[in-house]
């Protein structure tokens, strides 16, 4: 009975942050705004980027401030309820937005959910986050590169903000995000990504 008691606040982190992490604001958004399921649009994927794709700049960017929220609503609500869960939390949003299970388990990119994460878990890193994420899509054009370089930077920041217990959580949201990449990755090596604004990411 004590061993089911240790594991439920840590069972009910993983929950919360999963259910939060899986709503697919991309697909709400682009629905309730009249703007056509955004799974039929160009790439497919759910994210912000792909919401641009239809024409309405507005819903993208609610797209991306809403999955970035997710994530730092899941951090913040386990925060105050089961203090030392959160890392759990992250996990929980992280693969609830790459897998969620009312899309079948096909979910965004997590890059902006991920941004949520690392800013609620420790602001410095998420500030790294974002810069290095705004920096490389003003300087290279690649959303998709962006998006897995600043994933990339939050390891290495947390490690350099003496955050150790969070290197390896960012560390295994990174791998995961950039095997949600793993298309993209093959068209860079092969000089065929899209730049921002062009076709499928």
């Amino acid at each position: 009975m004590d061993t089911q008691i240790i594991w439920l606040a840590p069972a009910g982190a993983l929950l919360i942050g999963y259910l939060l992490g899986s709503i697919p604001f991309g697909v709400l958004l682009t629905r309730w705004g009249g703007a056509g399921d955004v799974r039929q649009i160009g790439s497919g994927n759910i994210g912000a980027t792909n919401v641009l794709r239809t024409g309405r700049k507005g819903l993208a960017a609610a797209t991306l401030i809403l999955d970035a929220l997710k994530g730092v609503a899941a951090v913040l609500i386990v925060r105050h309820f089961s203090p030392g869960d959160e890392p759990l939390a992250a996990a929980g949003a992280f693969l609830g937005h790459c897998y969620p299970v009312w899309l079948r388990f096909k979910g965004g990119k997590g890059v902006a959910t991920l941004l949520g994460l690392t800013l609620a878990l420790h602001w410095p890193v998420g500030l790294v986050y974002a810069g290095v994420w705004l920096a490389s899509l003003a300087l290279l054009r690649v959303s998709s590169l962006a998006g897995m370089l600043a994933a990339l930077s939050a390891p290495v920041s947390a490690a350099l903000f003496d955050r150790f217990d969070l290197v390896l959580l960012f560390l295994s949201l990174a791998l995961v995000l950039l095997w949600k990449h793993s298309e993209n990755i093959e068209r860079l090596l092969a000089g065929t990504e899209p730049r921002l604004g062009a076709s499928p990411d």
